[in-house]
């Protein structure tokens, strides 16, 4: 067995702003000094998720880019296309071709930068809890990063070791719980979700005083605009002061957790568990479905895409918006499917025909060689929006998916009925009753979660978690298998040596 040394780029670079969301960097700054005072926990927390928001990974690849790519998501087929070039051999699994080498460690170094500033504020919150004016603060703090921690460790894993479901005895990842060069040893699949559902158990207790749990916190958009049917007057459960308090959902708040919870959970194949904390997210009501009328308005400025009110918890992204459009909008630079492989994934032909998703987030466009269908989903209309540009990371309709998936065996009915309310809130009315063939379930969910999550980079998880043929475009499939779904890991960035 071998040991790693992780290799964190430099020092922290901390940042800081007065909403906590709209953050810019700041110099280095000793760590007796920043957390001497409760700015600098709020500082270094701040840290932790703008590291996440940049484009090596959940401001990019892992949202939008590699994981989509290997999905099949994309069509490679215009060789004047700069991105089409840059991501050619990665949609054929070439994971040793230099352009795949440098992206891949990059998102190894980027993820596990983000776990040494995470690991950086739980070294020092419980020596200097005296610092803080608000007896929420360390706790909510602490859960957030012990919470992060976890689940940037979990993308690691599905990244860079075999599935539980392929081998769950097999060498994974290191598990860094230090900030320092100390050579961690690299521990299994089964040993590294155990800790990462060990932290978020943890942090799910430090998060029982979130204020998203109070009758008064109601989840809305957060732009008090004259069209948006807030409130001007700061009353908005959203809007106030404090926004560490206040915006809890741009951060890892207590049903992130518990969603979370419910996504590691299914991947170890704990059914039991993933159905009681996807049930807790869904049964908690903060989350509502969106209103068609937000999904499909006319008017860009009313026009909710992204789906906001049933995010759980998402990467605040802003900075991102030119990259976006460059990336979806413009058919000379764009990621983007044929059209008739798109009309296919969304089956227009069938129940798809009515799919708000389809409609509202596709739009056709021809280059003069090729019709393509560019992902509006991320579109914007300057700053008159009714929320933030976000980056989708846990979904009310992932919960939905993990009820339905854990339900089915003991209730085929009742697993329907959670797969049936999603397709209900896209726009399809087709429902599906009385089907009790594992396999035709399976594949239903998946044609589904495809729809749902195109351009957020979960699908490729899913096929690997289930060990499931990746449907490719036109027609093919690509095999599952361990060479598919294990990315190699960085090779400068391990210090081999023999594990304790």
């Amino acid at each position: 067995m071998k040991k790693y040394l992780i290799l964190f780029s430099g020092l922290l670079i901390f940042s800081s702003c007065a909403d906590y969301l709209d953050v810019r960097p700041e110099s280095q700054i000793e760590k007796e000094v920043l957390f001497s005072t409760e700015h600098g926990f709020f500082e270094a927390l701040n840290g932790v998720y703008v590291r996440g928001t940049e484009g090596d990974i959940y401001g990019n690849e892992l949202t939008f880019g590699s994981l989509d790519v290997l999905a099949q998501n994309y069509s490679m087929t215009n060789g004047s296309n700069t991105l089409a070039e840059t991501y050619a051999e990665t949609a054929e699994f070439n994971y040793l071709d230099n352009s795949f080498v440098t992206r891949k460690n990059s998102i190894w170094n980027g993820l596990y930068n983000a776990i040494g500033n995470s690991n950086l504020i739980l070294e020092n919150i419980d020596e200097r809890e005296d610092v803080f004016t608000n007896a929420l603060y360390a706790p909510l703090i602490k859960g957030e990063a012990k919470a992060l921690r976890a689940y940037l460790h979990f993308d690691l894993l599905r990244l860079f070791a075999p599935s539980f479901f392929s081998n769950p005895a097999a060498p994974a990842i290191p598990y860094v719980v230090n900030y320092s060069t100390e050579i961690t040893p690299q521990s299994t699949v089964s040993e590294v979700l155990d800790l990462i559902i060990e932290e978020l158990l943890e942090a799910r207790t430090l998060l029982e005083s979130d204020p998203i749990l109070t009758d008064s916190y109601v989840v809305g958009y957060t732009y008090n605009n004259d069209f948006d049917g807030l409130p001007d007057d700061g009353s908005n459960e959203e809007q106030g002061n404090d926004l560490f308090i206040q915006n809890r959902r741009h951060r890892m708040n207590y049903y992130a957790v518990c969603a979370e919870l419910a996504r590691v959970y299914l991947y170890k194949n704990d059914k039991v568990n993933a159905l009681r904390y996807a049930l807790e997210v869904i049964e908690s009501g903060k989350f509502p479905w969106t209103d068609k009328n937000d999904f499909t308005a006319d008017d860009d400025e009313l026009k909710d895409r992204v789906l906001y009110k049933e995010l759980i918890f998402g990467w605040y992204i802003p900075a991102r918006e030119n990259d976006l459009r460059s990336r979806f909008e413009n058919i000379a630079t764009s990621t983007a499917i044929v059209s008739a492989e798109g009309n296919i994934l969304y089956e227009t032909g069938g129940v798809g025909a009515d799919d708000f998703r389809f409609k509202e987030w596709m739009k056709q466009e021809s280059d003069g060689i090729t019709t393509k269908l560019l992902l509006m989903k991320f579109k914007r209309d300057g700053n008159a929006n009714l929320h933030s540009l976000m980056a989708p990371a846990l979904r009310l309709s992932e919960m939905y998916y993990i009820a339905a998936e854990c339900s089915f065996d003991s209730d085929p009915e009742r697993a329907w009925g959670y797969f049936n309310t999603v397709r209900f809130n896209r726009g399809i009315g087709t429902e599906i009753h009385n089907e009790t063939d594992y396999e035709f379930f399976i594949s239903e969910l998946i044609k589904e979660a495809r729809k749902e999550f195109y351009g957020e980079g979960q699908i490729f998880y899913m096929y690997k978690r289930l060990n499931r043929d990746i449907m490719a475009q036109s027609g093919g499939t690509i095999s599952a298998s361990d060479k598919v779904f294990v990315w190699p890991m960085p090779d400068d960035e391990i210090v081999f040596g023999d594990r304790d």
